[in-house]
Parts: structure tokens; sequence; C-alpha cells
């Protein structure tokens, strides 16, 4: 069975840190671009960061800009979203989506991947 888990998430005060995990059973993350999006409460789903098969990174999202970094560690079949300097406006529900093999557009499109996991709640607050 294919699918995709997400941990790592919890309730942090403003200016913490959070790394995510995103983790792949039944097929390898090696070959696979994998895209972090989130979803706050009457919002929709929008694309936070993505990592190509072949390392490239794009960060979708300017407010996250050199606070989030995204990883992977093949060993692992797993894929970290590292979030610092957290802001109360970054709560939300995170998910990760995987595509094995290339992507066919633009990384931040809901439609370019095939497997979500279930997402793991981020809460930002004082």
């Amino acid at each position: 069975q294919l699918q995709l888990e997400e941990s790592g998430g919890g309730l942090v005060q403003p200016g913490g840190s959070l790394r995510l995990s995103c983790a792949a059973s039944g097929f390898s993350l090696e070959n696979s671009a994998i895209g972090w999006f989130r979803q706050a409460p009457g919002k929709e789903r929008e694309g936070v960061i993505c990592i190509s098969r072949r390392g490239g990174v794009v960060t979708n999202l300017d407010s996250v800009k050199g606070r989030f970094t995204i990883s992977r560690d093949n060993a692992k079949n797993t894929v970290f979203l590292q979030m610092d300097s957290l802001k109360p406006e970054d709560t939300a529900v995170y998910y990760c989506g995987a595509r094995r093999g290339a992507l066919s557009g633009l990384c931040n499109l809901r439609g370019e991947y095939d497997y979500w996991g279930q997402g793991t709640q981020v809460t930002v607050s004082s």
C-alpha cells in the first residue's frame, strides 16, 4: 500500500521552531517530487515549498522565505520541513504530497501530486 504520513506538528510559541516529517511507505521518495502544502481554517490549501526528485527547491510563499527549508533523507525515505521563526499566521494543517518521477507543471499545484498524507496540525500561539 502506497501512503504518506506526516508528523511533527504541535503547539509552539511565536518565534519557535518545528520540524515536520513526511514518511513514505510502499514507494521510494528518492525519485519523487515532494511538496509541502498548508491549509488554514476557511482558506484554500496552498503550496508552501517543494523539492524535485533531483533536489531542486522552490519556495512558493514569500512569507516563509528564509524561515522554512525542505530536505530529504533517502535512507529514511523521509522528507522534512524545518520551520523556524514561526508566526501565528503559519498556523494551519500541513500536508505533504508526492509524485513519483518528474512534475509536469508547477510544484505548487495540488494536481501535480498523486499521494497525500493525512496532515499534521501546526499551531503558533502564545
